[in-house]
């Protein structure tokens, strides 16, 4: 069955010095099928899936503690791994520091 709701995880980072910072800056990781930004048209490659974007979507029925994978995922993003980087459709730091 399918929901009638979507709850979906959301990976942001900053470049912000202060993130509890009101001003601080949140930029999004676009994932490559994973909905996000509402302008982009959806991904149709029916019928398979990117995985880590399907990954992404039941993570989101869960806590992070039955997801361990979510923090391992993070901490590469943090490090700015291109292995990592290159299972997203958008890096918001490219070019620029890590968050």
């Amino acid at each position: 069955s399918i929901t009638k709701e979507r709850t979906e995880v959301i990976l942001q980072g900053t470049s912000s010095l202060d993130p509890k910072d009101p001003a601080a800056v949140w930029e999004e990781f676009e994932f490559k099928c994973k909905p996000g930004d509402l302008r982009r048209r959806p991904c149709l490659i029916s019928p398979y899936h990117y995985r880590l974007d399907w990954l992404m979507w039941f993570a989101a029925f869960q806590t992070y503690e039955q997801n361990e994978w979510i923090i391992h995922l993070a901490g590469k993003l943090l490090a700015q791994e291109e292995e990592t980087l290159s299972l997203l459709a958008t890096n918001p730091f490219a070019g620029r520091d890590p968050p």
